[in-house]
């Protein structure tokens, strides 16, 4: 038999626990007279034994101290992140809100001076047309009475012109200066 089982005991008296059953009989293994749940708690006896000498509770509580302070040390640090990042959305908070007042100052501002530009485009636009039109009238006292209406007329109806495309597009003063030029230019 290659592969009978292996007794430790070179004795037959120590090998002849018998117990029955029924009408088989049964021989329980022992090792050095103890039944194998008497050797399983002398093997964990003793493991536990060597475990305190060893002091592997103390390892074992020593590394979830460890564990522990890690968390905490983590914990901290996310608290600081926190508190940092609150800093950073307060303060960002407080920009947004100094911008908006901003732009609404920029906006009353330009809105001022769109006003102011359109006014005094609007007064330079009469104070040209007026003042061509008198040079026109002086070249033409000669002329007939209906060309003097003609000028007249389209005089009128360039200022006519002029205020209402300077209202109607309200634009900056590069728009409005080349209104000017093109007022010049039709006259």
């Amino acid at each position: 038999m290659a592969n009978a089982p292996e007794l430790f005991t070179a004795d037959e008296a120590q090998t002849e626990a018998v117990v029955e059953h029924g009408s088989a009989v049964h021989v329980e293994p022992e090792l050095f007279g103890l039944a194998p749940f008497q050797v399983v708690a002398v093997a964990m006896t003793v493991l536990i034994l060597i475990a305190i000498w060893k002091k592997v509770p103390g390892m074992i509580v020593g590394g979830l101290d460890n564990k522990i302070a890690a968390i905490r040390q983590q914990l901290d640090e996310a608290k600081a992140l926190r508190a940092e990042a609150e800093t950073l959305r307060d303060e960002y908070r407080r920009k947004v809100s100094n911008a908006e007042k901003d732009a609404e100052a920029m906006l009353s501002n330009a809105q001022r001076e769109a006003d102011a530009i359109l006014t005094k485009a609007e007064d330079d636009g009469k104070a040209m047309v007026e003042r061509r039109k008198r040079m026109a009238e002086d070249k033409i006292a000669a002329a007939e009475r209906e060309a003097v209406d003609d000028v007249r007329a389209r005089a009128a109806s360039a200022a006519a012109t002029a205020s209402r495309k300077l209202i109607a597009d309200k634009h900056d003063a590069e728009a409005d200066r080349r209104l000017a030029d093109e007022l010049i230019s039709s006259i």
